[in-house]
């Protein structure tokens, strides 16, 4: 089992890890990007990373919305990363297909898959910890979407 009992109540269902993972960062997230990359190499998750590589100042619009059409060409699963998350969030909210949620703690990584079917997990590296962040990607990426109810809502998003 992948969490601990004070990290996800046993209630809960779970799905398998995705095969692969896209990541797109600027500079603010750089340095959690890199630490999430590993953390989902070592569970043996392949990672398509798309930048950014350094800490040097650029611009996230673009680099979000090329992470963005990696996950709906790949039909796979994004995490992206900025100073606070929300501008990333936002720019790829823009994105036809993608759903981006803020990730701040565990329950709201999991809500934003059971009932919103988040396919994006934005961070803020500059207010979340790395033992944090990877409890909640453990999370994002294991918690099944609900449907029911949650279903029409997600629906008329698009």
């Amino acid at each position: 089992m992948l969490y601990s009992p004070n990290q996800r109540k046993s209630y809960h269902a779970t799905m398998d890890l995705p095969a692969h993972i896209v990541l797109a960062t600027d500079h603010a997230g750089y340095p959690l990007k890199e630490v999430i990359k590993a953390h989902l190499i070592a569970q043996g998750i392949d990672v398509v990373d798309v930048g950014t590589f350094s800490e040097e100042s650029v611009d996230y619009p673009a680099i979000i919305r090329k992470g963005c059409a990696v996950i709906l060409e790949q039909h796979c699963p994004g995490i992206i990363f900025g100073g606070s998350g929300n501008g990333e969030a936002m720019a790829a909210n823009k994105v036809r297909g993608i759903r981006a949620a803020v990730g701040y703690s565990t329950e709201i990584a999991r809500l934003a898959r059971a009932h919103n079917d988040a396919n994006v997990l934005s961070f803020g590296g500059r207010f979340i910890t790395p033992e944090d962040a990877k409890a909640m990607v453990d999370i994002f990426l294991t918690t099944p979407f609900e449907g029911g109810r949650h279903e029409r809502r997600v629906k008329d998003l698009e």
